[in-house]
C-alpha cells in the first residue's frame, strides 16, 4: 500500500461534521492519559497489535496525539486515530468500529488528527500505507505518493 500527502494548509476542516455527532450522541475528542489502557486493549481486540503497538506511542507525546470517537449513551470507544506514532509527521493509524461505519466517524477522526497536526507546525501530513486512497481523496484532497510502497513499513515484523 501506498503513502499519501495531505497539504495542511489547505484543508476542508468542516466542523459541521462534528455537531451532527455531537446530536447523535457521538462525541470525537482526544484521549486522555487514564483512557490509555482501555483504548489500547480495544484496538488490539478490533485491529491487531501493530495499530495497538503504533497507538502506544501517541500516548507519550505532549499533547496526546491519539483522538477517540466515543458513543456517549453507550459509554464505549467506536473509534479512533493518532499522528506522530508510526514516525514523525505521519497520520495513523485509523480505525472504526464496524458497527459505526458510514455515520462520517472515520471523517471526524481524520480531520481532527489533521488539524492538530497543522496546529503543531505541520505543513504537510503523510498517511502512511493507505487502504481506502478514496476516502482519503475525498475527505483531505490528499494525493498518492509515487514509489512509496512498501515505504517506511519495508521489512515490519509480524505475529
Amino acid at each position: 500500500m501506498a503513502d499519501m500527502l495531505v497539504k495542511l494548509y489547505d484543508l476542508n476542516y468542516d466542523e459541521k461534521v462534528f455537531t451532527e455527532l455531537k446530536d447523535s450522541k457521538i462525541t470525537v475528542r482526544r484521549a486522555k492519559a487514564p483512557e490509555k489502557f482501555i483504548v489500547l486493549n480495544w484496538i488490539k481486540k478490533e485491529f491487531g497489535d501493530h495499530w495497538a503497538s503504533e497507538c502506544d506511542v501517541s500516548f507519550s507525546n505532549k499533547p496526546i496525539s491519539c483522538f477517540i470517537a466515543v458513543d456517549e449513551d453507550k459509554n464505549k470507544i467506536i473509534g479512533f486515530s493518532c499522528f506522530d506514532a508510526t514516525s514523525k509527521n505521519f497520520f495513523g493509524p485509523m480505525g472504526v468500529d464496524k458497527n459505526y461505519r458510514g455515520k462520517d466517524i472515520g471523517k471526524a477522526l481524520l480531520l481532527i488528527a489533521l488539524k492538530s497536526m497543522e496546529e503543531s507546525g505541520y505543513a504537510y501530513a503523510i498517511i502512511g500505507g493507505v487502504g481506502p486512497a478514496k476516502f482519503y481523496e475525498k475527505v483531505a484532497n490528499a494525493t498518492l505518493i509515487e514509489n512509496s510502497e512498501p515505504g517506511f513499513y519495508k521489512g515490519i515484523l509480524k505475529n
